[in-house]
């Protein structure tokens, strides 16, 4: 006899059982994405290093190593031909140059995952590669393994860079979120978020070299900053716009 009492399912069970679909959804898509060949280009203006590379790549399966133009000749038109998944790119050994490059690949094709070899410098030019654009970051020393770990992280929608980084990374993000003043300084005074982010660490006595330090940025940039700022506050130097800040309330 029909009671009319509907059989409900546990809201445990629905969750258990949506987890379970979101696991398969997942495991399919990754299986998927093993199935195609990533496509990857190898930019090196250093003809050793791109056959070492390219050599690295060519025996994987799941991998088709896109042919390069002859090393030394890396334009952005060469390197989209044939719309690569990944660019493993390796450092000219210029920051500015590298930057401008992953910027300007960011811009004409922001689907290509960007993974650096040998980026110059220390932890504050890794983040300012980490701001252009990259996906992955490897450093000068490493392996063959290790290249191969990269590209497979980046393929799948994760970042990779060495675990000495990482922390790096939470510190950084830290002190973003926690240097900025209050958000009526923008309203008073027309400042930017990045120049109101400045104040405290001039009012600190902070040089402009290790300003743009603490934010991975160039020097000249936070030059360019400053100059804005004095116009905008209608100070003549750097303790005008302290002490009108200071007026204003917003530094104790």
């Amino acid at each position: 006899m029909h009671t009319g009492v509907r059989k409900t399912t546990p809201s445990w069970q629905s969750s258990a059982t949506s987890a379970a679909h979101l696991e398969a959804s997942v495991i399919a898509g990754s299986v998927a994405c093993a199935l195609r060949k990533v496509k990857v280009r190898v930019a090196s203006e250093n003809r050793m290093l791109h056959d070492v590379l390219s050599g690295i790549l060519a025996g994987q399966p799941d991998v088709e190593c896109l042919s390069s133009e002859a090393p030394g000749l890396v334009r952005v038109e060469s390197l989209l031909k044939d719309s690569p998944d990944l660019l493993l790119f390796a450092s000219n050994g210029d920051l500015n140059e590298d930057v401008a490059l992953i910027r300007k690949i960011r811009v004409e094709a922001p689907s290509i995952h960007i993974v650096i070899f040998g980026g110059v410098g220390g932890e504050v030019e890794f983040l300012q590669y980490v701001r252009a654009g990259i996906r992955g970051y490897l450093q000068p020393d490493a392996s063959g393994e290790d290249v191969l770990a990269a590209l497979a992280a980046v393929r799948t929608g994760r970042a990779f860079c060495p675990s000495s980084l990482c922390g790096l990374l939470f510190r950084y993000f830290e002190s973003e979120a926690t240097s900025l003043p209050s958000a009526a300084l923008r309203q008073r005074l027309g400042l930017t978020r990045r120049e109101q982010q400045l104040i405290p660490l001039i009012a600190k006595g902070f040089t402009n070299k290790e300003i743009a330090n603490h934010f991975s940025l160039s020097e000249q940039t936070i030059k360019n900053h400053l100059y804005r700022m004095k116009h905008k506050i209608g100070a003549d130097n750097r303790l005008g716009i302290v002490q009108t800040c200071r007026t204003q309330g917003f530094l104790l």
